[in-house]
């Protein structure tokens, strides 16, 4: 286990470059946290080490499925109410990639996601303070 204490942005963005410099380059990333958490704002971190441009990292909780660059995807299941509604997405075929493929409120499905996953959890931890902890 690994944790990072960060009290602003950027560090909350060191963070993830430093755990992004660490995984494998084929892997799912599982982001925990409540809404607000920094989950969007680590994504830069891990865009800015995959050779992705940062600046276009946005929440994908309305577009469920972000691609940034050829390395790193970004999904949100915060939306999504039914299994459904999961295997619509076509998930599985992003986990064959040569990429790291980060997801947002994996927690909804877990039972359905690599049972390898890398778990990210951030704690808000008052004003810009976080807790990052990777499992």
């Amino acid at each position: 286990m690994r944790t990072f204490e960060t009290s602003n942005e950027d560090e909350t963005i060191a963070a993830g470059v430093e755990i992004a410099k660490g995984l494998p380059r084929r892997c799912v990333v599982l982001l925990e946290g409540n809404l607000g958490a920094g989950k969007t704002t680590i994504t830069k971190g891990f865009a800015r080490a995959l050779g992705a441009d940062e600046t276009e990292v946005s929440s994908p909780t309305f577009t469920l499925i972000h691609e940034y660059g050829p390395r790193l995807v970004h999904v949100d299941l915060y939306r999504l109410e039914s299994e459904r509604e999961y295997w619509t997405l076509g998930l599985e075929e992003y986990f064959d990639r040569d990429c790291v493929v980060l997801v947002e409120w994996a927690s909804k499905f877990r039972q359905l996601l690599p049972k390898d996953a890398i778990e990210v959890r951030i704690e808000h931890r008052g004003g810009d303070g976080r807790r990052i902890t990777v499992d």
